[in-house]
Order: C-alpha cells, then structure tokens, then sequence
C-alpha cells in the first residue's frame, strides 16, 4: 500500500478553513500561526495538483473539487478520531466516563435503576446524563457527545435496537374545558385550547411539536413542569402513560377522549454512537439497558394478565 502524500495535519488545516470562515480563525482553533494554516492549504493542493479555493469577491470558497476534498477530509479525521478513541478505551479497561442521552420520554425510574445497577458493578465509571428531546438526542449522537442513546428516532447514518414500545395519553385536569364538551374530540377543538410542549433541546429545533400543532402553546422546558400545568387546568397534552401514572390514578388528569387516533405509542430505540469502538463500559451498560426494559415489559404483562378476569 502507497504512503499517503497529505497527512493528518494538512486535512486538518483544510477543514477548520472551511469550517471556521477563515484562515485566521482556523488558525486560532488549531493554535497555530496564520502562515503555517496557510502554508499546509497550500502544499496539499500543490501535492494533489487541485485548486480548494477559488476568489469570489472578497471571500474564498470551495471549488467543486474543494468540496468533495472537505467531505472526504472530514470523514477521515472522524474516522482517525475515533481509532484513538477506541485505543484510549481498551488500553485504559473500563471508560472513566460514559456519555447517555436519554429521550424525556423514557421512565426516570427505570433509567436510575439501570445507572444503579451499573454503577455497583463499576462506581469509579462517572456517568454523564443527558436528558434530551426530540432534536436534541440525535444531536447528542451525531456530535459525538454520549456513546449510548435512548431515542424515538434512530438518526441517518446509525442502527438502533428496538427496547420497546410506549403508550401515550391525551390528558387534561378533569375540570378543563374540552372534558366539559361532554363528546368525542377533534383536531378542531384540541387546536382551540392550549397545549403544553415540551422545548426540543436540540440546538436547530427543526421538529415541530408531536401530533398537533395548537394555536395556543406554552413551550416549557422539562416535561414535570408540563404535568403540573395540565394538574392545575392551563392546558393539555400527550403523555407517556408511565409519567402520569400517578395523576391518572388520583383523579387529577383524565384521559381526554377523540373521534379517532386516541391509541397512541412511540417507539424507543437503544442507539450506539459507535458500536465497533464501544468499550466494555459501554457494551455493559447497553445490556442493562436492553435487560431492565425486557424486565419491566415482562412484569407489565404480567399484571395484566393478573388483571384480567378468567373467561
């Protein structure tokens, strides 16, 4: 096999260029003088005979051949990033610190059960928590920020297993107006009252709020302040079964009933950042998961199955 004639440092120089919006800042982030990023630019397209750059105006952008070049540069620091990641991990046995994004939609309870579980098996592991929505899951992943995600959506580019399947509940504190309507709902009288959204963590917020968008909306930013504004009567929304447990038992939130679509789940899936690289951490903390989900699905069926009358 031919040795590469760019090195690392060179593609380097090129994608924090493209990525910064300048020689100068790219410099800067790589903490290296103005003459040396330019200087590395230079020698790769002197090394490959392309031209990256091209003036327009005042400002350099990519040629065509510059772009293509950039994809590929970055893809192969990621890919270089994540050999070094895998060394540190399998040199070092168990990580120091393992990274978890959660959708809010997952039960709080379960996932502290699982990190305790884990952590008796290694409480010098620290584990970094990241209680995420929508957007700001797969953000999580493709930004390299956790190694493991809960998520309802598996992003482009990743595999996920599927954990299991969550009902959702329409709810409203039983005194709410649409309850008084005394019939079946549609999307005109739920667009008449007020939802209650939780804020997409994701830093684009792209996703637009699940199932119905309400003319009247207040957008909080945890999902616990949300159920307190549906308990005391300002709004309504869709609930994982499991949070308002409580709340439906007492009395102080109540099913609201529709026409249609009134059975509602959502689908969460255990996602790795990078499967070939995880660590042994990882890898065990991934089969809590899949193992504490498969044990409380199983005991949910058998309460049911304790529930239901003999025919």
């Amino acid at each position: 096999m031919p040795n590469p004639r760019i090195s690392l440092e060179q593609w380097q120089a090129l994608v924090a260029v493209v990525d910064t919006d300048g020689y100068a800042r790219a410099a800067e982030s790589l903490h290296k003088s103005q003459s040396a990023v330019t200087y590395a630019v230079q020698k790769l397209e002197r090394l490959l005979d392309v031209k990256v750059f091209e003036i327009r105006g005042r400002k350099a952008v990519l040629t065509p051949t510059g772009q293509m070049l950039y994809r590929r540069a970055r893809a192969l620091l990621d890919e270089a990033t994540s050999v070094e990641h895998s060394a540190r991990t399998l040199s070092a046995g168990w990580e120091a610190e393992i990274g978890l994004a959660v959708e809010i939609l997952f039960p709080t309870w379960l996932t502290l059960d699982i990190l305790a579980r884990f952590g008796s098996e290694s409480p010098q592991t620290r584990i970094e928590l990241v209680e995420s929505v929508r957007d700001g899951t797969t953000e999580a992943l493709v930004q390299g920020k956790v190694d493991l995600a809960i998520t309802p959506q598996v992003p482009p580019g990743f595999l996920g297993d599927l954990l299991m399947r969550m009902p959702l509940v329409l709810a409203a504190h039983p005194q709410h107006a649409l309850h008084q309507l005394g019939r079946p709902l549609t999307l005109r009288d739920l667009r008449a009252h007020r939802q209650l959204v939780v804020r997409d963590t994701g830093s684009q917020r792209t996703s637009r709020s699940a199932f119905l968008e309400a003319k009247q909306r207040w957008t909080v930013s945890n999902m616990s302040t949300s159920i307190i504004a549906a308990r005391a009567g300002y709004g309504f929304s869709w609930y994982p079964e499991d949070k308002i447990r409580e709340e439906l038992a007492n009395g102080m939130l109540r099913p609201l009933p529709l026409v249609e679509g009134s059975e509602r789940a959502v689908d969460m899936y255990l996602v790795h950042a990078d499967r070939e690289a995880a660590g042994p951490g990882v890898r065990r903390l991934a089969e809590l998961i899949s193992a504490g989900v498969a044990g409380d699905c199983a005991a949910h069926a058998a309460a049911g199955r304790k529930d239901k009358p003999a025919t």
